[in-house]
């Protein structure tokens, strides 16, 4: 049977827009899968970089306006990557140009965004999914069958946090991820979104929240350029200022750190802290979920290992035992390396991507382990419970909002 061909326009061609086009080139090499994969046209604002990007990614066109690339004829698949205050007007617009849509996450800057944009898909019969790359990791999907094969029972607690410490330096600039009118949140929304979508994916939907954040650096040198996650401070003309003057400031107006409390609809109870203020840590996510008969524990920075403790073990030698996640029998690893050859962060991205372009070549729902808008929707919803929370300085149920 002849091969669908799918043809790619990329948006976004920094730090997920290397991570997404390293995945689409990969697709057809490991996986026999049903698309013609064509990366066709990739978008950006700065012409020379994205010339550069282009060429080096492997692009066929680059194009400087979104506008025109959603509307081109040939392109059937448009894969966001921007930052996330243009998610939606991007999302909108090729939606209602019948194109299926892969968004990177958050979905929306508000969830009242995020909620117009899964409408707009939905009404136009599109397939979507948003990236919430780690459920991906052989381990999390391992995880998910032992859970769902009952092996822990029911669930009394999960904790999870994502610590970072890349902007501890109170000179460290104001890039767009520090920026809310383009990030909408800090910590929270950047990190936090991570585990609250693993938290669902594992533990099921969230009832309540109750939290509380910090910025503890509350000005920062505004930013000329970034690349990848890291800014150079604007420069300031040397004739104009007494020696000795620092670059101009801007205030921070998102979390530098947000811990929150929460009971699940199931009645467990969850524990969460995201910050980039954990010294030492540099991209340390992880989620443990305690339940009757069993637990799990599984950390991002080592992926391929899930640890795993049985109650029905014998005792006297009962103990969390660490199971390799890279035997071949687990999700994906029959199209990866021999057994103890391990994967690692990008495969996360050619997991996700392979699943959505099958879905598109076959005209099939997408696999129930992949997020879609509705998710990205929940995951939103969450979110605000936790900044209206903050605010309150009081409980919040989620489906309030």
């Amino acid at each position: 049977m002849a091969k669908k061909n799918i043809n790619v326009g990329l948006i976004g061609y920094k730090f997920m827009g290397k991570a997404h086009s390293n995945a689409l080139s990969k697709i057809g090499m490991f996986f026999d899968n049903s698309a013609n994969i064509n990366m066709k046209v990739i978008c950006g604002r700065n012409e020379e970089w994205i010339k550069q990007s282009a060429e080096k990614y492997g692009w066929s066109e680059y194009e400087l306006s979104w506008e025109k690339l959603v509307k081109r004829p040939d392109i059937n698949m448009i894969d966001i990557t921007a930052p996330s205050n243009v998610h939606k007007e991007i999302a909108i617009a090729a939606a209602n140009e019948g194109k299926h849509i892969f968004c990177e996450k958050p979905l929306a800057l508000t969830l009242a965004d995020a909620r117009e944009i899964y409408e707009t898909a939905e009404k136009n019969k599109i397939k979507h999914q948003i990236g919430f790359n780690y459920r991906f990791a052989p381990a999390v999907l391992l995880a998910k069958k032992l859970i769902d094969d009952s092996k822990i029972g029911r669930i009394f607690h999960v904790r999870a946090n994502f610590l970072q410490d890349w902007i501890i330096d109170p000179d460290f600039p104001l890039v767009w991820r520090l920026d809310k009118k383009v990030c909408g949140s800090g910590s929270l929304g950047d990190l936090g979104a991570h585990f609250i979508d693993m938290a669902r994916f594992l533990a099921g939907e969230f009832s309540t929240v109750m939290a509380m954040s910090k910025t503890f650096v509350k000005s920062r040198p505004l930013s000329e350029s970034m690349t990848g996650l890291s800014g150079k401070a604007v420069s300031i003309d040397p004739r104009s200022i007494e020696a000795g003057d620092a670059a101009p400031c801007a205030d921070v107006e998102v979390d530098d750190g947000t811990v929150f409390v929460a009971e699940f609809k199931n009645g467990a109870l969850g524990v969460f802290e995201a910050t980039r203020f954990a010294q030492g840590h540099k991209n340390d996510m992880s989620i443990e979920i305690n339940g009757e008969l069993g637990s799990l524990k599984f950390i991002f920075e080592r992926m391929n290992e899930l640890q795993y403790f049985s109650a029905a073990d014998e005792p006297g030698t009962q103990g969390f035992r660490l199971i390799q996640a890279s035997e071949a029998i687990h999700p994906y690893m029959y199209a990866w390396w021999p057994v103890g050859h391990v994967i690692g962060y990008e495969h996360t991205f050619i997991h996700e991507l392979y699943e959505f372009t099958e879905s598109i070549a076959n005209d099939k729902p997408l696999n129930p382990i992949c997020p879609d808008f509705m998710d990205g929707v929940k995951c939103s919803q969450i979110i605000e419970a936790v900044e209206l929370s903050c605010e309150r300085k009081a409980l919040v149920e989620v489906d309030s909002l």
